[in-house]
């Protein structure tokens, strides 16, 4: 009897934690969906009040989590995406601000909500400064918060914002060489007078897999004219299905999901490294850059491009003299 009274104990404490959890986290939810943001890019609502309103109430009955700051994030980042700049900036500090708080006693590594929450934080407020045409503010603010994070896995995704407003226009980031699947990875300066497509892909990156055939037929298509393909990677700890794996079995792993998904690679430069990805800002797989023939970045973008998107970007650099 007495056993059996613990047991009913224990299980109504996990039923109760089960639905403490499930209330925090679907705050993120509900007040995307209140917001019009399900996905991003997103066209959100014109009245946040909603989404205003289920967070005060949340945070009234659970403080500030990390799922509440996400959710936060999620007000600024809409504010941004309906051009309501100071609104944005005004959610986006007070997420910062409570972010940064927070990180006394949780960690970025292991709070992703946390991540997410900061992550958007620094990422709306250099957009916002870029589209009240503050551009040099912006990149100045977001390489500050770039030397405090450097070694978080903020990284990558502060350095994407910094690179899509400052690396149109300028030579190509030298890629680190030294581990490759395939060839040699080429110094820019041996593809002069062609024009690159980097692209940067992850073992487990589903939309890198649809981007293949793309950069597959384009590549045959117009290797003849000056087209090349040079297509980083890096490890993540894991092979398939996330199973941990070491630096060998991974490289294995990698090698595998090359040969099945993007075979045109076999015979191109794949480059694994960490720093290429952290370079470049990868927070966003696939990216894609485009460089001319004299090794100028023309296009920077984070994520899929599709087939008229890709042939609109190199069809008129391959066109172009020397």
């Amino acid at each position: 009897m007495v056993r059996q009274k613990i047991l009913a104990g224990t299980l109504i404490a996990l039923l109760l934690f089960v639905s403490l959890v499930a209330a925090q986290t679907s705050i993120v939810r509900d007040v995307r969906v209140a917001v019009g943001c399900t996905s991003w890019p997103c066209s959100p609502k014109d009245d946040f009040g909603a989404g205003e309103e289920m967070l005060r109430r949340h945070r009234a009955a659970h403080g500030d989590t990390s799922e509440a700051l996400e959710a936060l994030s999620w007000l600024a980042r809409a504010a941004f995406a309906a051009n309501r700049f100071d609104r944005a900036q005004a959610y986006a500090s007070e997420t910062y601000d409570l972010s940064r708080a927070a990180l006394k006693d949780r960690s970025l590594e292991h709070d992703q909500s946390l991540e997410l929450a900061l992550g958007a934080a620094i990422e709306v407020q250099g957009q916002t400064r870029a589209a009240e045409g503050r551009r040099s503010d912006a990149v100045y603010f977001l390489r500050r918060e770039l030397d405090t994070f450097r070694n978080t896995p903020l990284h990558m995704r502060i350095q994407k914002n910094i690179n899509l407003l400052s690396l149109d226009g300028q030579p190509a980031l030298t890629l680190q060489s030294g581990e490759e699947l395939g060839g040699p990875t080429p110094e820019f300066g041996q593809l002069k007078g062609k024009v690159v497509v980097l692209f940067f892909w992850a073992h487990w990156c589903g939309e890198c897999k649809r981007q293949g055939p793309i950069l597959s037929r384009l590549l045959d298509e117009h290797r003849a004219a000056g087209l090349t393909v040079v297509a980083p990677t890096q490890r993540y700890g894991y092979a398939l299905k996330r199973a941990p794996a070491t630096a060998e079995a991974e490289l294995a792993h990698i090698a595998r999901v090359r040969d099945e998904f993007y075979p045109f690679l076999r015979s191109e430069a794949v480059p694994v490294s960490e720093h290429n990805h952290k370079l470049y800002g990868v927070s966003t797989t696939p990216t894609m850059v485009v460089l001319d023939r004299k090794g100028i970045v023309r296009v920077y973008h984070p994520g899929m491009m599709t087939a008229e998107e890709l042939e609109a970007a190199i069809l008129p650099l391959l066109a172009a003299a020397d």
